[in-house]
């Protein structure tokens, strides 16, 4: 059964309404983990994509809100981002077998990092990180290019959830 999916209002302001659609494809990413056993989470079923398993999306998702609020909007450090490592191939989607609830709990709390850096800027504000081209651009465009990046990996979720074990649902 699904979970109460909390969707924007009809007539929020624009930081609600982008937010929101953020946080609903969070929650639907996060959904899509319920129930799962370690094992089945470190499982691939795509042969062609070894590293797209439940826990390597998690991991990715995770890399990529760093990436785009705490790497190119404020300017941090891009070395503490694997998904930056040039040297190996899909490095942000690696889990090492780390448990899903690990995974999850990190993800959830770049999550909240992420909501609150957002909070505390304009969405006019434009990124701090010279050394990469999309680090020029606003807040608001790097929001909702995460509405889109995690939408997409969501609807990844759920096509290897039901690969995994036949579970479907709000797809």
């Amino acid at each position: 059964m699904a979970p109460e999916l909390q969707r924007p209002p009809l007539q929020a302001d624009e930081r609600t309404a982008i937010i929101g659609w953020l946080d609903l494809q969070r929650q639907i990413l996060r959904w899509k983990c319920e129930g799962l056993s370690d094992a089945d989470a470190h499982r691939s079923v795509i042969p062609t994509s070894p590293a797209m398993t439940i826990a390597g999306l998690v991991s990715h998702m995770r890399w990529t809100e760093h990436m785009w609020l705490e790497v190119l909007f404020l300017g941090g450090d891009a070395r503490r981002n694997p998904s930056f490592d040039e040297s190996t191939e899909d490095a942000d989607w690696r889990t090492d077998g780390r448990p899903l609830a690990e995974l999850l709990a990190e993800y959830e709390a770049q999550c909240a990092r992420s909501n609150e850096i957002a909070a505390g800027a304009s969405l006019d504000d434009i990124g701090r990180h010279t050394g990469f081209r999309s680090g020029s651009a606003n807040l608001r465009w790097m929001l909702i290019h995460l509405v889109e990046e995690t939408g997409r990996h969501a609807g990844h979720a759920d096509i290897v959830r039901e690969l995994l074990d036949g579970t479907r649902g709000y797809s």
